[in-house]
């Protein structure tokens, strides 16, 4: 179902009028530190939560055309994404099945076939063996078992998803009930204006966290943020999965809209997209901002247990031009650096890194306010499986069903 706009309303109202914690709101046990140093968690994160979960991986205007072929590598594996003949997108294993060479060397291009520059053995879109040089030197070669491998890949209008495990649900029941409130948003038809990376210099947790509550928006955010953002009225929704969403509408006495642009606007966009900010988190790594004029996805790419890759894009509707570049939620000066508020959040999550105590015996404590952060948390614990987690490293599950969407226990 849609965004229930009178509910967030009543939850804004509930959480500007409270003076503590819903009654029934667990306790948040604290975070343990070394989650964010531990070599061993970060393996864990990389090789088991990455390889089940789907990952934003791009966007259909990057591969328009029959034949365009683009290459992925950021969940630490070579993989080409490519538009087929017959309209879909398959992503293949870069990786030809003679000696491992990759089959696309360029980053992007336009191909009939792929063909290993190695030996020559070449592959249809869709990955099958279609020709071997000097076959006849090959005893008992199986053609049909040697393909290139087949990645599950799904679209949500025009972004491109891939997962490297096979038994995980389909990327629309992962989503759950945001395929139905981001329907207004009209992802089909958004055309992608810029997509941009950062190397920062701390775990990914600590850089996407920084989206994940408005508890220091009023500190870190104040002349950028803060003057259009009610952090008293803000209402946290947490989804099954591990996926969460935080609504904020604007200052009591703020004059101006929440978004003010230049460029066309969402047409379906609700009142939620115009008055408030919104932003969804997708498990794991995805935050997902909506308004009426742009689409602004983050993802945090881990890259070492103390570095990561910030990924910045911005969709919106169509400019009208191919010639002017369209609108850019993320970066200034075409790329050459993120914006202000990135920045301001870059800044000190590298200097939380920095000063982190790995061995503080009492770990992080959370407030109300950052339960999407543990939201996170027991979700990887989840996805990674506990026995695989070193007892001192674990989170506790206590933030469950009955606070998961649809369940509303503040409104009961």
């Amino acid at each position: 179902m849609p965004i229930d706009t009178q509910r967030l309303h009543q939850l804004m109202d509930y959480e500007a009028a409270r003076d503590a914690p819903p009654t029934n709101f667990p306790a948040l046990p604290p975070i343990p530190s070394a989650r964010y140093t531990d070599a061993g968690f970060y393996e864990l994160e990389r090789q088991v939560m990455f390889r089940k979960t789907w990952l934003l991986a791009g966007h259909l205007d990057e591969i328009p055309e029959p034949g365009n072929f683009q290459r992925w590598d950021m969940a630490g594996l070579p993989v080409v994404l490519v538009h087929t003949e017959d309209g879909s997108v398959n992503a293949l294993l870069n990786r030809c099945s003679h000696r491992g060479a990759p089959v696309a060397m360029a980053n992007k291009g336009k191909k009939k076939r792929f063909t290993c520059p190695y030996h020559g053995w070449s592959y249809a879109h869709d990955g099958q063996l279609l020709a071997v040089r000097d076959a006849r030197d090959f005893r008992d070669l199986d053609m049909s078992a040697s393909g290139l491998q087949r990645l599950r890949c799904e679209r949500l209008g025009k972004l491109i998803f891939v997962n490297f495990d096979s038994h995980t649900p389909s990327l629309r029941e992962c989503l759950g009930a945001l395929v139905d409130e981001w329907a207004e948003f009209d992802l089909e038809h958004c055309r992608l204006s810029r997509r941009d990376r950062f190397t920062v210099r701390c775990n990914w947790k600590i850089a996407m966290e920084a989206n994940l509550e408005v508890y220091h928006v009023p500190s870190i955010h104040g002349r950028t943020v803060a003057p259009v953002l009610d952090s008293r009225r803000n209402v946290n929704t947490f989804y099954p999965g591990g996926h969460s969403r935080m609504v904020a509408p604007i200052p009591a006495g703020h004059t101006n809209p929440a978004w003010q642009s230049r460029w066309p606007e969402i047409t379906n966009a609700g009142e939620i997209a115009r008055t408030c900010t919104q932003s969804y988190s997708v498990f794991p790594n995805l935050v997902m901002p909506l308004n009426q004029f742009v689409i602004p996805p983050i993802q945090f790419w881990p890259d070492g247990p103390d570095q990561c890759i910030v990924e910045t894009w911005t969709m919106a509707p169509d400019w009208g031009s191919t010639a002017e570049n369209g609108p850019d939620m993320w970066t200034e000066d075409a790329g050459a650096r993120p914006s202000l508020v990135l920045r301001e959040d870059i800044e000190m999550s590298e200097a939380i890194q920095e000063t982190l105590d790995a061995t503080h015996a009492t770990g992080i404590p959370l407030s109300y306010q950052e339960a999407r952060i543990y939201h996170a948390h027991q979700s990887a614990d989840a996805a990674i499986g506990r026995e695989r987690i070193p007892a001192d490293l674990q989170v506790e599950a206590v933030l469950n069903e009955p606070w998961w969407h649809p369940n509303e226990p503040r409104l009961a």
